[in-house]
């Protein structure tokens, strides 16, 4: 069937086409909009950067703190400054150490000591063992004690083991920490 249309300005009015029913009910509402996909694995992924982050610092910190504990020289005592000064000084022989552990970075009586003790070492073309025994500190002042030590140097020249035993007393002083500020051979 032809379409009939009526002509340009008649007065015809137009029937609205039959809907079917279903046209004619009002739109149903919409489905709710699905939720979105839960971020779980950025969370894990958070929570695990987080947890990580504060291991790394607690380890930085800790590191820090044993590297400071072992760098700082131990001058607590008298007697525990004169054997750290004697080892960094005569066993050691780490001369920087050594000031580490002094007033003013050096005692003359004990640095003309070592040098003997490097000089003979080259001339019987052995190696002393340098031991510090005998340690014992007596109170001069409030920021002042006394430490009297004994050095042993021990080699084994011509498959014979021989050991001397020299005294020697050191003035220490309670300047941030106790410091070897003099020293001299007792005997």
């Amino acid at each position: 069937m032809e379409s009939v249309q009526p002509p340009a300005g008649s007065q015809v009015s137009r029937v609205p086409a039959q809907r079917a029913p279903s046209e004619q009910l009002p739109p149903a509402q919409a489905a709710p909009a699905p939720e979105p996909p839960r971020r779980r694995l950025r969370t894990v992924l958070i929570v695990v950067g987080g947890v990580l982050a504060l291991l790394g610092m607690g380890a930085v910190i800790t590191g820090f703190v044993w590297y400071n504990r072992a760098a700082t020289p131990d001058r607590s005592s008298p007697d525990v400054v004169v054997v750290n000064y004697l080892q960094a000084a005569l066993v050691s022989r780490d001369f920087n150490r050594a000031k580490l552990f002094t007033c003013d970075g050096a005692v003359p009586a004990l640095d003309e000591f070592g040098a003997q003790i490097i000089q003979r070492e080259r001339e019987l073309n052995v190696s002393f063992s340098i031991n510090i025994e005998g340690v014992a500190a007596s109170t001069t002042g409030q920021d002042a004690s006394s430490v009297v030590a004994v050095i042993r140097r021990s080699a084994s020249i011509d498959g014979v083991q021989q050991s001397l035993t020299d005294i020697w007393r050191f003035d220490v002083q309670d300047r941030d920490g106790w410091r070897v500020c003099d020293g001299a051979k007792v005997s």
